[in-house]
């Protein structure tokens, strides 16, 4: 499979145009999706008019950005005109929004060709994109286990070479944990790096919109892309950082990476262990320094994630009532009915256990038990962090504590599931970036992806780091054997 890079490159020389790429593509989704079911909606017109527009520039002499014509699938949380936004949820089937998120004009004004939008788990609620209402996606390395989720469609088109470029939301691990079951690389951004005017929220505070793509590279170009202030979001934030192709090639000399001790104990499957140490050893072959860091309130993030991010979507998720927009229940005797019907029947179970733990949490005599003190404790895990840094400029560790588990392994229990998100939750809990690239394979040919967090912006360090182990390790031959 070749990278975007190198599809770009094949664009500009006139190897081949736009929309044969763009067609190509289109023609491999049709080929492999009943089998992985990545894709609720193929845009296949959008896609085809927007590759023509990039030949047409190309034509004209006019000067085009370094991916232009190459095509990218957006999860079905951010909005694309002229296409869908379910969220994979009953109660947005048929839900077309009337403008674009600021990530999607961005993309277009750079020339990225949207091939449709991506499956996920129903609201961004779920490690598995088994939490779909239409359907779950299949891993291409093994089409019996997850993709990982809630951007398991995104991940799967990548890995499966139905779109070169990907966008998902990160929440908790989102991004991270379905690139790592999936063998490519996936960005959680900086909060505020992205704008998140047109993603469908799930938890505000938490959520970021991220690239995910084949290359350290190309990730990095797509995050230059989408990066940036924009006025709609008020959370968005002038990027201080470098961009985030400026320092891939610089060498790891005197790099200071730690690894959580906290990361690395009980619960990590010993495959999953092993890759991320032989990881971290080749980074000091590369010339950084590796020693080890503490985290004490790690063990704490996934209570204080869950309070915080159903607290959130409990309000977020009020809005779907019947009466503006999505599903409405036939069954509306009187108003109180009409809310009732309209929320049983559109949403899954999933997110209705975190409605209902979100409005608990936040309701009289309990908020300050539980919502207050987890925002405390957040705090806490954001200044372990920050003191961390002080001492390490990078810290390294596992993104999923196994590889891809099987179909239906963890859906009847909702503990086991939410422990799959152990070692990313932090990340979204501190704000800062993290990044999965795959470090290794298990015994079962599965993809094991190896963590990268940084300081606030630093995403250009992020990207040397993955690039640099990304040649060392040499992996980028293996692809799924479909």
């Amino acid at each position: 499979m070749l990278s975007a890079v190198d599809i770009h490159r094949r664009i500009l020389s006139r190897e081949v145009t736009s929309e044969e790429v763009a067609r190509e593509h289109l023609e491999r989704i049709r080929e492999l999706d009943s089998r992985l079911n990545a894709f609720l909606e193929v845009t296949g017109e959008l896609a085809l008019d927007a590759a023509r527009e990039v030949d047409r520039r190309l034509a004209r002499g006019e000067e085009l950005g370094p991916l232009a014509g190459v095509p990218v699938a957006v999860k079905d949380n951010i909005s694309v005109p002229g296409a869908g936004a379910t969220c994979a949820s009953r109660i947005l089937k048929g839900y077309k929004p009337i403008y674009g998120a600021t990530v999607h004009e961005r993309m277009s004004a750079a020339g990225l060709p949207c091939l449709g939008k991506t499956n996920m788990d129903e609201f961004a609620m779920g490690s598995s994109t088994e939490h779909s209402a239409f359907g779950p996606t299949s891993n291409p390395w093994d089409l019996e286990r997850v993709p990982g989720g809630s951007s398991g469609g995104s991940a799967a088109a990548v890995a499966a070479g139905m779109a070169p470029l990907a966008l998902g939301s990160d929440t908790g691990g989102s991004v991270r944990q379905p690139a790592a079951l999936c063998g490519i690389v996936g960005l959680k951004p900086t909060y505020g790096a992205v704008s998140r005017y047109g993603l469908i929220a799930f938890a505000s505070s938490l959520d970021q919109i991220g690239p995910m793509a084949r290359t350290a590279r190309d990730c990095a170009l797509l995050f230059d892309i989408i990066r940036g202030r924009d006025a709609r979001d008020s959370t968005s934030v002038e990027y201080p950082g470098r961009a985030a192709t400026a320092d891939l090639e610089s060498n790891l000399d005197g790099l200071r990476i730690g690894v959580p001790e906290e990361m690395m104990g009980e619960g990590i499957e010993s495959e999953t262990r092993a890759s991320v140490e032989a990881a971290v050893r080749r980074l000091e072959g590369l010339g950084a320094r590796v020693g080890v860091a503490r985290l004490p309130h790690l063990k704490y993030a996934i209570a204080t994630y869950y309070v915080v991010a159903c607290a959130e979507a409990s309000s977020n998720l009020a809005r779907y009532d019947g009466i503006r927009y999505g599903h409405r229940t036939a069954r509306d005797q009187d108003l109180a009915s009409l809310f009732t019907h309209t929320r049983g029947e559109g949403f899954n179970p999933e997110v209705k256990r975190r409605i209902i733990l979100g409005t608990y949490v936040l309701s009289s005599g309990y908020y300050d038990a539980y919502y207050a003190k987890a925002q405390k404790v957040r705090t806490l895990i954001r200044q372990d962090f920050s003191q961390a840094y002080a001492d390490f400029d990078v810290l390294a560790g596992p993104v999923s504590p196994t590889p891809a588990f099987r179909k239906g392994e963890k859906s009847e229990d909702p503990l086991a599931m939410y422990l799959a998100d152990i070692c990313t939750l932090s990340a979204n809990l501190a704000g800062i970036p993290a990044l999965s690239l795959p470090c290794g394979f298990s015994a079962r040919g599965l993809p094991v992806g190896l963590q990268l967090m940084g300081r606030p912006f630093s995403e250009s360090v992020l990207f040397n780091v993955a690039h640099r182990l990304e040649g060392e390790l040499a992996l980028g031959g293996r692809h799924p054997g479909l």
